[in-house]
C-alpha cells in the first residue's frame, strides 16, 4: 500500500519511505517531511493476522532491505537508500532546514535528540510494553506505574534543565530560536501515543514548563496539525 504525499506544490516525489502500516519508528520522519513540505511516497507494508506482513517478508528475503539489515524503515532517495530511523530523521531534518544554521547548532540539536532517545530506550528497557514477553500483566502494570510515576519524571526534569540551559526558561525552541529536529523529538516524546499514555506523560511533565512550551510550538505548526489530522489511523 502506497500513499503519495504531495506537501510541496508541483514538486515531484523523489523519496519513498518504506515501513509498516503503523506509526512506530517511521513517524518522526513523516512529521519532519510534513514540516519541510517535502513530497514523498509513503509506502506501507500491510499487516495481517498474527502480525504477518507478506510484502515486507518478500522484500527482506530479496535483499531489498539489506541497507537496514533486513528491517524497516528504509528511505529511498534519488542517490540511494538510507537505513536506520535516526539517520533517516537527520537526513530529512537537514533537507527541511531543521538542523540549525551552523555545525555547532546542528551538534546541539543532535544532542537534544539523543537525550530524547535515551528516555525512549530507558522506557523500552523497563519492559512493560504489550510486546514485551516473559512478564505477567500484573508485573507489567507495576513496572509501568514505576516508570510513569518515578523514572519518567526524573528523566524529564533533567531534559528540562538541559533545554533551559540552552534556550532559557519558557523558550519555544531549543536551539537557534526557530523550530528544529530537537523540538520535533520533544514534541513526539510528550504528545505522541495513546490517550492513556499521553495522560500519564502529561502528569510526569507537569513540572517541565519549558518542555511543554517546545511541544506546544511544534503542535501549533499548521503542517504538523494537518499531518496528524490526515494520517492513517493505525493500531500502533
Amino acid at each position: 500500500m502506497s500513499l503519495v504525499l504531495v506537501l510541496a506544490a508541483a514538486a515531484p516525489s523523489s523519496l519513498t519511505l518504506k515501513y509498516f502500516d503503523a506509526q512506530g519508528a517511521a513517524e518522526t520522519t513523516r512529521v519532519l517531511l510534513a514540516i519541510g513540505g517535502i513530497a514523498y511516497t509513503d509506502h506501507r507494508y500491510s499487516i495481517g493476522p498474527g502480525f504477518e506482513a507478506p510484502e515486507f517478508k518478500a522484500d527482506k528475503e530479496s535483499g531489498a532491505l539489506a541497507l537496514n539489515l533486513g528491517r524497516a524503515p528504509l528511505l529511498l532517495t534519488n542517490e540511494g537508500a538510507i537505513g536506520q530511523s535516526k539517520a533517516m530523521e537527520r537526513y530529512v531534518a537537514s533537507q527541511a532546514g531543521l538542523m540549525g544554521a551552523t555545525p555547532f547548532e546542528a551538534a546541539r540539536i543532535d544532542m537534544v535528540a539523543e537525550h530524547v532517545r535515551d528516555v525512549r530506550d530507558a522506557q523500552a528497557r523497563k519492559g512493560f510494553s504489550r510486546m514485551a514477553r516473559g512478564k505477567t500483566d500484573e508485573e507489567k502494570a507495576a513496572l509501568a506505574s514505576e516508570w510513569y510515576g518515578t523514572d519518567l519524571p526524573s528523566w524529564l526534569a533533567r531534559l528540562e534543565a538541559c533545554v533551559v540551559d540552552l534556550a532559557g526558561e519558557g523558550a519555544a525552541h531549543t536551539v537557534g530560536g526557530s523550530v528544529s529536529y530537537a523540538d520535533v523529538c520533544i514534541w513526539s516524546l510528550l504528545r505522541e501515543g495513546s490517550a492513556e499514555d499521553l495522560a500519564l506523560v502529561a502528569e510526569a511533565a507537569a513540572g517541565c514548563a519549558t518542555l511543554r512550551c517546545v511541544a506546544d510550538s511544534v503542535e501549533a505548526l499548521p503542517t504538523v496539525a494537518q499531518w496528524v489530522q490526515a494520517r492513517p489511523v493505525t493500531a500502533f
